[in-house]
């Protein structure tokens, strides 16, 4: 039987990630006391029925807390698996969360709500350190937390998977707040500035060829494939299922659309799973003139 824990900071996403289990077929349970997480893996053996379930546990059960270690090595006593799932936010995404939901926090005993957050994490600090998964909720979609606790409790998954998105912009029409690395490469040769080229995109053959075929946009490349290589194994080490990669330039339009489909192509080839989107390739040109 899988049992799958979900722990973590108090707005971070707890609940959603505990209805998205749910939806996928798991027995849930919510504020489940760690000393009685022994006892539910009993009855659900026993019952037959259960293939898959998780529990909640957090600080709302904080006299409870140190009970955790030796009751998960009590479940791994009668023959089942676990996984610890931590959920975290950023502290001043966690307060605006409590504040729009005008919700308590479970620490805060009449106290200031950053006070609590302080006492929680280092409530949590070690669950956070033995935990399978950390996902941070800070910049985090319904959909995106919804894939990524999946990902998190699919024992079938690739164990050396991460999914990368590549998202080519334009740093004139302001940068993208849910990337997790971002490269600048309007260092590279513009083409904007050649005749017959200003009018096509990066993902046209002459621009690819233009951008791609500079000597430093090829020991670029070698040098960026050199450094995802090495963060990859480590970003899924701690758990992380999703990258989003941006590569910005001017406008958007030519050297960042170039690149990203050359490291699309790549990626591709090496066996990655990945996708690309171009967010300002179809801003107007003649704007991207007269502002440059």
């Amino acid at each position: 039987m899988e049992f799958n824990v979900i722990t973590g900071m108090s707005g971070a996403g707890k609940g959603q990630a505990l209805r998205c289990l749910e939806d996928d077929g798991h027995f849930c349970i919510d504020n489940m006391p760690p000393s009685l997480a022994p006892k539910f893996a009993s009855l659900c053996a026993e019952a037959g029925l259960v293939e898959k379930a998780a529990m909640v546990i957090d600080v709302r059960g904080r006299d409870f807390l140190n009970q955790l270690k030796p009751s998960l090595e009590q479940i791994v006593e009668l023959g089942h698996q676990y996984k610890i799932i931590f959920m975290d936010a950023d502290d001043d995404v966690l307060v605006q969360r409590f504040k729009s939901n005008r919700r308590t926090h479970p620490l805060e005993d009449n106290g200031r709500i950053t006070d609590a957050l302080v006492e929680e994490r280092s409530l949590l600090q070690p669950i956070k350190e033995i935990a399978d998964f950390v996902i941070d909720t800070s910049k985090t979609t319904l959909q995106e937390l919804r894939e990524d606790v999946l990902y998190a409790t699919n024992s079938r998954r690739e164990a050396n998977s991460l999914n990368i998105r590549l998202l080519s912009f334009g740093f004139k029409y302001g940068n993208p707040i849910d990337c997790d690395l971002i490269f600048d490469v309007r260092f590279l040769p513009n083409p904007f500035y050649i005749g017959g080229l200003s009018h096509l995109s990066g993902k046209d053959k002459e621009v690819q060829d233009f951008v791609l075929s500079a000597k430093v946009t090829k020991e670029f490349i070698e040098k960026y494939m050199d450094l995802i290589e090495f963060l990859i194994p480590n970003y899924i080490r701690e758990g992380k299922s999703r990258l989003v990669i941006g590569i910005g330039c001017t406008g958007g339009r030519h050297r960042s659309v170039a690149i990203a489909e050359k490291l699309n192509a790549i990626f591709m080839e090496k066996g990655q799973n990945v996708v690309v989107e171009h967010r300002d390739i179809n801003k107007d040109p003649a704007r991207r003139k007269k502002d440059l």
